[in-house]
C-alpha cells in the first residue's frame, strides 16, 4: 500500500527562520505574491497588457515503443525540433528565438557519471532519485546560496534530501541580446527519499515507495516555488524521478548548441518530446518557453481566464487522501501571471500526482472530445465524459498537447482538429509524432503505419506495457473503470423532472399583469424602446432568429451616450483573430453544446457517485414555469434547498444605496451557502414604485466574484430572474461573468403581451412563441461563443471574453474582476444615476406629462431628440447638396456637421491639438495636398455588397488621386486592368483575400500593387460574410467563379490559418505569387489587437490595418454589428505602442 503523503507535517517555523535572514537581491518572503511569469514581461503600459501575450508553436516526440533508451533517440529529436523551426519566430535580433526545448526521461547512466564526478555522491537505482533543472537570478551568489537553503530546508521537512546542486553546462555566446539579458544560472538538484537513501554518500537502499517519493517531489517544488517566489527569478523547469526538461528562449537550432548535456553519448533516453514557440512578443521570458514539467501544448486556450476562475473556486471543495493536510501547500494550484499552457500544465499535474486518474485520464477529462451531440458514441464513454464534466469544464480551444510521465507519451488534439499532427510508425518500434510529416527523416522501407490525428482523439505509447494504444481501447477501458451511467442515472436531476415534482405540490404557473405594452412601468424602469421591441423581440419571437441589420454602427459608445444605458452595453465581444480561428456554430454544430450542470460541485480529487448529484440544463435560458420551479426546489428535492435574494433596494436610499446593495447581496450570498444553499437566485421581481433595482449584472458579477474569492462560489449554483435582460448580447454578458442559468421574466412577460394585443399575425400560442424566442436566444449565445472559438457553454459561463468600455475600475474590481477596462468612466454613482433616471420614467416621483408607451430611443436609427448619428438627415442632405450642386457651403457645412457628430460618438472625437504648444511653420514647408492624398484608401467593399457602377466609380476616383481602392473579399474582374479611353482604369490597386478566396486567381495577385489578407470584419469580427443567391447575378458569378444564383458564404476562419504560423505561410506564399506587392493584414480593435499585431509583424507582414467596430457590412446580426470590437483609435494606439516596446515598429505601416 502506498505510503501517506500526509506525513510529515512541515515545519514552516524552520523555513520562515532562513527566509527572514538578510537574503540578497531577487528575493522575499512568503506573504508576497508569488507571480513571477509577468515579470519576465514588459510591466502593463499605455495600452499593452502582458495578461493578452499569446504564443503558437510546433510540438513533438519520438518514443521507443517498448522502452528502450539510446542516444539516438535524443540526437534524432534535434532533426525533428530544428525541423520546425518554422514554426517558431525570432526577435529583432535573429539570434533571439521566441523558447524552445526538449523534455527526456531520466538518462541514469549519465547522471551516475556527473553526480559522481560533481557532487560526490553515488546515486541509487533508477527511479528511486529525482533531478530537476532550476532557473536562478544570474550574477546573484548570495540570493542564489539563500534560495538554495530554503529549497533544502523544504525537501528536509518533506522526509527528502538534497544530496547535491550541479551546475548545467552551456554556451551563452550563441543567444542574441534579448535572451543573454535575462540568461539565468541554471542548477540541477539531486533529491532522493531519506528513509530510502539514509544520510551518507552512498544509498543504503532502504525501504521505497515511488508514488509517495513523487509526491513529496510535487509538494517541494510548489511549496519551494512558493516560499522563494517565482518573482525573483526562481523557477522549477522540472523535478521529478522520471522525465527532465531542458529550455529556455532559444531557437530550435540553438537548444542542443546551448545544452551540452543533451550531446553526451551517455544521454540516453526512451522518449524525448521537443518543443518550438512562435510568441507574440520579443520579450526575453526563458520560464515561458517550453515543454512545461507533463506537457507541450501547440494553441490556445480560449476560455483559460474562466477556467482559472473555476479552479481557484474548486480550491475551497479540494480534498485528498493523498495529500492530507499538504493540500493546502499546494495552493494555489494556478501560479499566477502564467500562460494559458502553465495553467493547463499545473492542473494536469495535480489531478496526475494525485492518483485517482492517469495521465492520459486526466488529459481526457480536461480536453474532452465532442460527445454530447455524438449519437453514435459509446454508451459508455458518453457516461464517462458526463461524469468529467460534472466536475470540470473543457479547457476549450485549438489545441495539440503532446504529454510524458516517463511511461505514458502521447497527444490529443482538440475536438475541433485545429491543429495539425502527423505520426509514423517504424519496423524499429519507434513512433515520432510531429505537427508536420518528415521531420524526421525515415526510410520508406521501414514504416509500418502512418497517419493523422484526428479531432478529440488520442494517440498513446505505453511503454509500460511496450505497445501503442488505441484510442478506443484506451477510452473504453477508461470509462468501465466504474459504472459512470449507473452513477449518472441515480443522482443527475434533470430540470423537467424537477417541474414535475414541483407541480405536485405547488404551482408553477406565472401571474401576467393587466398591464398593456404601452402602459406597463416595468417596460420604462427597465430601459425598453419601441425600437428593440419591433427591430429585435418582434423577429426573434416569431421566426426563432436574431434579427439582422446593415450599414455599421454610427450611434455614440455606451459611455458617450446622453441617453441612461444598461451596463451592458458598456461590454465589448471579444473575438478570435489570426492567434486561433473562430468557428462556424451551424456547420460544426455537432462539436457545440449549451449543456452546463450546475449546483454544488463534487471533490475533483476522487472519483465517487455523488459527483454527479447537479442539475442539467440543456440550455441557461429558464423560462418562467422553470423559474419558478426553480425557486421551490425542496419540494421536489429535499435536500436541495434554494433561495431568493431580492436585489432591489428602497429608493429612499438614493444613489449610496446603490452599492450598499450589492454588498448586501453578496453578505446574504455567502450566509446562504453556510445555511446550506444548494442554489442561490438574484431576483429584481421587488422592483416597484418604492423600490429601485440593482443591475443583475452588477449583482452577478458581484456575487461570482466574492464567492470566488472566498473559494465558495463551486458550493452552490447561481441564477438570475431579471427583468433587464432581453436580447442575446445580455445573456451573453450575464453568462460570462458566472450566471448558471437566466429567466428574462420581463420579456417572457412581453411575449404574453405580445399574443394578447394581437401583435403577432401568425396562429401561434404562448409556448410557441416563448419557445422561438428560446430557439434564437440559444443561437445567437452559441454565435457568441464561436466568435472566440469557443465550443460549449460549460467553458464560456464564467470565461470572461468581454471588454468593458468605459467603466471606472471601482466597478470592473468588485464586480468583474480581470477585466480589461483601459477607458475609464462609469461609477457606482453614474451607474446609480442611469437606474434612477429609468426607474423615474416608469414611476414618476410627481406626475408629469409624457407620452404615452414605450420611447423611441433612436439607438439603432436616427430619431429626433434620441441617441447622436454621425449619418444623421442634416449631414447627409448636406453632402448630397454639395456633391451635386458642387455646392461649397453645402459641404463645409457637411464638414462642421460631421466633426460636431464625431464629438459625439467617437473617442477619436474628444482629442484636440494643443494648439498653444506648437510652433506654426510656412505654408511652403507643408506637404503639399496632391501628395497627402495619396495615402488615401477606400474601404475594402466588394463587388456584390455594392453595385459595378460604384465599385468602379471608387476605383477610378482613387486612381486619378494617386491613392488605393480596395477590392473587397468579391475579386475583381481582369478587364478593368485596362486602360479606359480617357486615360483612367477601373482597376483597384488593393486586392483582398478573404475566408471565401472568392475571384482569387493567379492573375488577380499578380495584378495587386498590395495584397491584403482579411482576418476579421469591423462591423462583424468572428463572423464570416454571406451574399444571398438572388443578389448573385452573371457578372458577380464570373468574378467570383462562382455559379449565378447560387448564394455565397464566407466562412469565419480561413480554413488555412488556424494560427499565426499558419498565416505566415500564407504571407509568404503570396508574396512568392506576387514579389513588387506589399502584403498586408486587416485585423479588428479589441483589447490584445498590438500583440497580435506584433505576431503579424514576426510572421513577415509589411502593412497592419487596423479596423474599428463602426465599420459597415452588408448584412449582420444587430447582436455583432452593436457589441463587438472596439473603436480603431484604441487598435491603432495600441498597435503602435506595442511594435515599439517590442521592436518591430519599424518592419511594418499601420493604418486603420
Amino acid at each position: 500500500m502506498a505510503a501517506d503523503c500526509a506525513s510529515p507535517v512541515l515545519s514552516n517555523t524552520s523555513v520562515s527562520q532562513i527566509e527572514n535572514e538578510p537574503l540578497g537581491e531577487g528575493f522575499h518572503a512568503v506573504e508576497r505574491d508569488p507571480s513571477s511569469w509577468a515579470s519576465t514581461l514588459p510591466a502593463k503600459q499605455g495600452l499593452y497588457d502582458n495578461e493578452y501575450e499569446k504564443d503558437s508553436c510546433g510540438v513533438g516526440f519520438i518514443c521507443h515503443i517498448k522502452g528502450e533508451q539510446s542516444h539516438k533517440i535524443v540526437s534524432d529529436a534535434r532533426q525533428l525540433l530544428c525541423a520546425m523551426t518554422h514554426r517558431g519566430a525570432t526577435g529583432a535580433d535573429s539570434r533571439d528565438g521566441d523558447g524552445a526545448g526538449v523534455m527526456t526521461g531520466i538518462p541514469h547512466l549519465f547522471f551516475k557519471r556527473e553526480a559522481e564526478r560533481d557532487i560526490g555522491c553515488e546515486l541509487p537505482e533508477p527511479g528511486q532519485y529525482a533531478v530537476g533543472n532550476v532557473f536562478f537570478k544570474p550574477n546573484d551568489p548570495v540570493g542564489l546560496q539563500k534560495q538554495q537553503a530554503v529549497f533544502s530546508k523544504v525537501a528536509e521537512d518533506l522526509g527528502l534530501r538534497v544530496l547535491g546542486w550541479r551546475e548545467v553546462p552551456t554556451d551563452g555566446t550563441i543567444l542574441g541580446p534579448a535572451a543573454a539579458s535575462k540568461e539565468p544560472a541554471i542548477l540541477q538538484p539531486f533529491v532522493v527519499l531519506r528513509s530510502s537513501y539514509g544520510d551518507g554518500n552512498t544509498a543504503r537502499n532502504g525501504a521505497f515507495d515511488a508514488t509517495h517519493f513523487e509526491c513529496q517531489l510535487y509538494i517541494l517544488r510548489k511549496h519551494a516555488t512558493h516560499s522563494i517566489t517565482l518573482s525573483k527569478g526562481f523557477y522549477v523547469c522540472s523535478l521529478s524521478s522520471k522525465n527532465i526538461v531542458y529550455k529556455g528562449q532559444l531557437s530550435p537550432p540553438q537548444v542542443y548548441n546551448y545544452y551540452h548535456d543533451l550531446n553526451h553519448v551517455l544521454y540516453r533516453s526512451h522518449f524525448t518530446l521537443v518543443h518550438s514557440r512562435f510568441s507574440t512578443n520579443t520579450f526575453p521570458s526563458w520560464d515561458r518557453a517550453q515543454p512545461m514539467r507533463w506537457a507541450a501544448h501547440n494553441g490556445e486556450i480560449n476560455t483559460v481566464r474562466g477556467n482559472k476562475n473555476w479552479m481557484r473556486a474548486r480550491e475551497g471543495v479540494l480534498a485528498s487522501s493523498h495529500f492530507g493536510d499538504q493540500l493546502d501547500l499546494l495552493y494555489p494550484v494556478i501560479e499566477s501571471g502564467g500562460s494559458d499552457s502553465a495553467a493547463f500544465d499545473n492542473v494536469l499535474e495535480l489531478l496526475t500526482v494525485n492518483g485517482v486518474l492517469t495521465l492520459p485520464e486526466a488529459v481526457m477529462m480536461l480536453i474532452p472530445e465532442a460527445w454530447q451531440g455524438n449519437d453514435i458514441m459509446e454508451p459508455e464513454k458518453k457516461a464517462f465524459y458526463n461524469w468529467a464534466a460534472c466536475l470540470m469544464e473543457p479547457w476549450d480551444g485549438p489545441a495539440l498537447f503532446a504529454f510524458s510521465d516517463g511511461r505514458f507519451c502521447g497527444a490529443n488534439l482538440d475536438r475541433n482538429g485545429l491543429r495539425p499532427c502527423r505520426y509514423v510508425v517504424t519496423s524499429e518500434d519507434i513512433i515520432v509524432c510531429a505537427s508536420e510529416v518528415g521531420a524526421v527523416f525515415i526510410p520508406p522501407e521501414k514504416v509500418v503505419s502512418k497517419g493523422r490525428l484526428k479531432p478529440g482523439r488520442m494517440l498513446l505509447v505505453d511503454t509500460g506495457e511496450g505497445r501503442i494504444v488505441d484510442d478506443k481501447e484506451l477510452k473504453r477501458n477508461t470509462a468501465r473503470k466504474q459504472n459512470f451511467a449507473s452513477w449518472i442515472e441515480t443522482h443527475m436531476i434533470l430540470l423537467p423532472n424537477i417541474v414535475k415534482r414541483v407541480m405536485r405540490s405547488q404551482s408553477v404557473s406565472p401571474t401576467i399583469d393587466e398591464f398593456s405594452l404601452s402602459t406597463d412601468p416595468k417596460l420604462l424602469a427597465f430601459g425598453f424602446t419601441v425600437e428593440q421591441l419591433n427591430l429585435l423581440m418582434i423577429p426573434m419571437v416569431t421566426d426563432g432568429k436574431e434579427a439582422l441589420g446593415s450599414m455599421g454602427n454610427d450611434a455614440p459608445l455606451a459611455c458617450m451616450s446622453t441617453q441612461p444605458r444598461l451596463i451592458y452595453d458598456y461590454f465589448r465581444q471579444l473575438f478570435a483573430q489570426v492567434t486561433n480561428p473562430p468557428i462556424d456554430p451551424i456547420r460544426e454544430n455537432i462539436v457545440m453544446s449549451l449543456e452546463a450542470y450546475v449546483g454544488p460541485e463534487g471533490n475533483l480529487l476522487e472519483m465517487k457517485p455523488e459527483q454527479c448529484h447537479r442539475i442539467l440544463l440543456k440550455s441557461p435560458i429558464l423560462s418562467m414555469q422553470e423559474m419558478n420551479a426553480m425557486k421551490n426546489l425542496k419540494y421536489a428535492y429535499p435536500t436541495w434547498p434554494s433561495v431568493t435574494i431580492d436585489i432591489t433596494f428602497p429608493k429612499e436610499h438614493g444613489l449610496p444605496g446603490y452599492k450598499l446593495a450589492l454588498e448586501r447581496v453578496c453578505s446574504e450570498a455567502t450566509q446562504a451557502i453556510e445555511d446550506g444553499m444548494k442554489v442561490i437566485i438574484l431576483s429584481d421581481r421587488a422592483v416597484g414604485p418604492s423600490r429601485v433595482a440593482l443591475s443583475a449584472l452588477v449583482a452577478c458579477g458581484g456575487v461570482h466574484h466574492h464567492l470566488v474569492t472566498q473559494k465558495k462560489r463551486a458550493k452552490v449554483a447561481l441564477m438570475i430572474e431579471t427583468a433587464e435582460a432581453r436580447d442575446v448580447h445580455h445573456l451573453c454578458v450575464l453568462l460570462g461573468y458566472g450566471a448558471d442559468a437566466i429567466c428574462p421574466w420581463l420579456i417572457m412577460e412581453c411575449i404574453h403581451k405580445i399574443l394578447r394585443e394581437g401583435l403577432i399575425k401568425d396562429q401561434q400560442t404562448v409556448d410557441e412563441l416563448v419557445a422561438n424566442y428560446r430557439h434564437s436566444v440559444d443561437g445567437g449565445i452559441m454565435k457568441v461563443m464561436s466568435k472566440m472559438g469557443i465550443s460549449t457553454l460549460q467553458s464560456y459561463k464564467g470565461a470572461q471574453i468581454f471588454e468593458a468600455l468605459g467603466l471606472h475600475a471601482e466597478v470592473v474590481d468588485i464586480c468583474f474582476t480581470g477585466t480589461a477596462s483601459r477607458v475609464q468612466g462609469a461609477t457606482f454613482d453614474l451607474l446609480a444615476l442611469d437606474a434612477f433616471e429609468l426607474h423615474e420614467r416608469g414611476w414618476p416621483s410627481r406626475e408629469t406629462i409624457i407620452p404615452p408607451g414605450m420611447p423611441e430611443s433612436g439607438e439603432y436609427h436616427w430619431r429626433d431628440g434620441g441617441e447622436a448619428h454621425i449619418n444623421d438627415p442634416f449631414g447627409i442632405a448636406s453632402l448630397q447638396d454639395a456633391v451635386r450642386e458642387k455646392n461649397q457651403a453645402a459641404y463645409e457645412a457637411y464638414a462642421k456637421n460631421a466633426n460636431e457628430q464625431a464629438t459625439a460618438v467617437h473617442l477619436r472625437g474628444l482629442l484636440d491639438f494643443r494648439y498653444e504648444s506648437t510652433t506654426p511653420i510656412p505654408i511652403e514647408q507643408v506637404e503639399p495636398w496632391n501628395e497627402i492624398v495619396r495615402r488615401f484608401v477606400t474601404g475594402a467593399m466588394s463587388y456584390g455588397s455594392i453595385s459595378m457602377e460604384a465599385h468602379s466609380t471608387l476605383a477610378i476616383a482613387m486612381n486619378r488621386l494617386g491613392g488605393k481602392s480596395n477590392t473587397g473579399e468579391g475579386g475583381e474582374d481582369a478587364e478593368r486592368s485596362q486602360v479606359l479611353n480617357n486615360g483612367d482604369t477601373m482597376r483597384s490597386a488593393i486586392k483582398q483575400v478573404a475566408s471565401g478566396r472568392f475571384g482569387v486567381t493567379s492573375n488577380y495577385l499578380a495584378d495587386a500593387d498590395e495584397l491584403q489578407i482579411k482576418m476579421a470584419q469591423g462591423a462583424k469580427p468572428g463572423e464570416g460574410g454571406e451574399l444571398p443567391g438572388h443578389k448573385v447575378s452573371t457578372s458577380i458569378a464570373r468574378t467570383r467563379h462562382s455559379t449565378a444564383g447560387v448564394g455565397l458564404i464566407s466562412p469565419p476562419p480561413h480554413h488555412d490559418i488556424y494560427s499565426i504560423e499558419d498565416l505566415k505561410q500564407l504571407i509568404y506564399d503570396l508574396k512568392c505569387s506576387n514579389p513588387r506587392a506589399r502584403v498586408s493584414v486587416k485585423l479588428v480593435s479589441e483589447v490584445g489587437v498590438g500583440i497580435v499585431a506584433s505576431g503579424v509583424a514576426k510572421a513577415k507582414a509589411d502593412h497592419i490595418l487596423i479596423a474599428g467596430h463602426d465599420g459597415g457590412t452588408g448584412a449582420s446580426r444587430w447582436t455583432g454589428i452593436k457589441h463587438a470590437g472596439l473603436p480603431w483609435e484604441l487598435g491603432l494606439a495600441e498597435t503602435h505602442q506595442t511594435l515599439v516596446l517590442n521592436d518591430l515598429r519599424g518592419r511594418v505601416t499601420c493604418s486603420d
